[in-house]
């Protein structure tokens, strides 16, 4: 049991690490002279985890083993629409920024874990709350908090809360389901969420193309470590974990993107960074009876 837990914890630093690589590089691929649109990078995104899949079910047959189709393709539909936001909200703000939003979702999740696993809350998750909030409130206002949030802000912020769902039904799933098997379903399911927003004109020089595929194959594994990990670790100390993250985005970001690093943009992540891992630790009590 505590080698598991040792192998998810070291799945989600590999996890955080590959989706830091997956949102700067969808950063630089929506910008101009480049030609990809949100859309067209989500479905690249599903289309490289469907057929890494096929693969792997054609080599490995038993791998696919679906029962509980209804959690399967909740978790699609809500990974669609995670997809679409966030790939939506690195079009239209900075890598580092948008990334320190959508790190809200760990506790949005541990919120929604209070009910699913019944959890007891405390007066703790309020206050990692509005920490975070005040940790992002930093970021946007650059000092000041007097901002005006716009679509790329409120996409990330929706991505956010879609990502929480998600990270609660893979836990629910990963109880009788293996990794790949909801992977799978997360790009079937996913995938009509996300076509009808690519239907513009797709780029036609390779250079563009290598660097997308690349970005889904960075997306591709930082989901099969992040549900690897969920199977041993629950929603709340995942989410602790999960915290590098954003880190991962906002210091890549610099060097690959450019992005400028500001003494309010870092303490704004030491804040924001701070409320979540304070949130995930003592958010929450365990109940009485079972989950």
């Amino acid at each position: 049991m505590v080698a598991a837990r040792l192998e998810a914890r070291a799945a989600l630093v590999g996890s955080a690490v590959c989706f830091g690589l997956m949102a700067v590089v969808a950063r630089r691929l929506t910008q101009a002279g480049f030609g990809f649109t949100p859309g067209h990078l989500s479905v690249i995104r599903f289309g490289v985890g469907l057929c890494a899949c096929l693969v792997a079910f054609r080599f490995r047959p038993g791998l696919h083993g679906p029962s509980r189709y209804g959690l399967l393709v909740g978790r699609g539909l809500s990974g669609g629409l995670v997809v679409i936001l966030y790939f939506s909200a690195l079009a239209r703000i900075p890598a580092g920024q948008a990334g320190i939003i959508y790190n809200l979702f760990p506790v949005i999740a541990t919120a929604m874990s209070l009910g699913v696993f019944r959890e007891r809350p405390t007066v703790h998750l309020l206050l990692a709350t509005l920490l975070a909030f005040f940790g992002v409130a930093l970021v946007l206002g650059q000092g000041s908090f007097a901002f005006r949030p716009g679509w790329g802000e409120a996409a990330a912020l929706g991505a956010a809360f879609f990502a929480a769902t998600s990270a609660v039904i893979i836990r629910a799933a990963r109880a009788s389901h293996n990794a790949i098997t909801i992977f799978f379903y997360f790009n079937l399911a996913g995938m009509p969420v996300v076509a009808p927003f690519a239907l513009g004109p797709w780029p036609r020089h390779a250079g563009p193309w290598i660097l997308a595929v690349f970005m889904g194959f960075a997306a591709l594994g930082g989901q099969l470590l992040m549900s690897q990990a969920y199977g041993a670790l629950s929603v709340s100390e995942a989410s602790v974990w999960l915290q590098l993250l954003p880190i991962s985005t906002y210091l890549l970001a610099v060097p690959l993107l450019g992005e400028r690093l500001t003494g309010f943009g870092l303490a704004g992540v030491a804040l924001t960074v701070a409320g979540v891992v304070y949130g995930t630790a003592k958010g929450h009590k365990p109940s009485r009876s079972a989950g």
